[in-house]
C-alpha cells in the first residue's frame, strides 16, 4: 500500500486572516510559515508516508515545501481547499497512491506519534479515519482509502459532512479523537490558549505577547 500526505496551505501573507484583529501581516505569515514547515517535518518522521504533496497558489509556501523535501503543486489564485485536494488527490491517482492523508498546515500541536496512531486505525478499505477539531465542527485530519472514494467537503461543519458522506456511500468511519491533531489555530482565542499552555511544544516567540 502506498500512502501520499496532502498539505493544502493559503498564501502565507493571506491565511490565517481571522487572526487580523491580534497579530499583523508579517506576524501571521511567520506563523503560517512555521506551521507549515513543522507538519512537513512532522509528516517526513513517518515511514508509512511515501511521499508529501503541498498544493498552494503562494510560490514562497511551494519553495520553503520543496527545501523541506516536499513534492508541490502550483494552484490559480481562485482555487478554494475543496478544488486544490481534488488537484492533489488527481496527482496522486497518476501515480497509483492507494490512499492519502489530508493534513491542513495549522496544527501547532502535530506529532508523528498521534499520525501514526491515527494510521494505526486504518485496515479495512473503503475507510475513512478522520479526526475532527476540538469544537467538532472542522476536520484536521482525514485519512482516505482508496483513494476517490470521498468528495472532498471542506468548510463549515465538514466533520459532520464528511462523516454523513461516507456513511451513505456505505464506507467504513473511524473516528480518531486526539487532543494533539484537534487543536488548530483559527480565531484569536486560539491563540491566547496556545500562548499559555504550549509547554515549549511550538515555537511562537515572534508574536509580540
Amino acid at each position: 500500500m502506498s500512502l501520499w500526505a496532502i498539505v493544502p496551505i493559503k498564501p502565507l501573507r493571506r491565511g490565517k486572516s481571522r487572526l487580523s484583529t491580534v497579530l499583523s501581516e508579517s506576524e501571521r505569515e511567520q506563523l503560517n510559515q512555521s506551521l507549515l514547515i513543522k507538519t512537513i517535518s512532522c509528516l517526513k518522521e513517518i515511514k508509512e508516508i511515501d511521499q508529501i504533496l503541498v498544493v498552494s497558489y503562494d510560490p514562497n509556501a511551494l519553495t520553503i515545501s520543496r527545501d523541506y523535501g516536499a513534492r508541490t503543486i502550483q494552484e490559480s489564485h481562485n482555487t478554494n481547499i475543496n478544488k486544490a485536494l481534488r488537484k492533489g488527490s488527481m496527482a496522486a491517482n497518476a501515480f497509483n497512491v492507494s490512499s492519502i492523508l489530508i493534513i491542513p498546515a495549522d496544527l501547532p500541536y502535530i506529532n508523528a506519534d498521534a499520525i501514526r496512531q491515527l494510521l494505526s486505525r486504518a485496515g479495512n478499505p473503503p475507510e475513512i479515519v478522520i479526526t475532527p477539531d476540538r469544537r467538532m465542527n472542522g476536520t484536521n485530519a482525514l485519512f482516505i482509502n482508496p483513494v476517490g472514494i470521498l468528495d472532498y467537503d471542506f468548510g463549515m461543519w465538514s466533520f459532520r459532512k464528511h462523516v454523513e458522506q461516507a456513511e451513505r456511500k456505505k464506507i467504513r468511519v473511524e473516528i480518531y479523537n486526539n487532543d494533539t491533531l484537534s487543536f488548530d489555530l483559527d480565531i484569536p482565542e486560539d491563540l491566547e490558549f496556545l500562548k499559555h499552555n504550549d509547554n515549549g511544544k511550538f515555537d511562537y516567540k515572534f508574536i509580540e505577547k
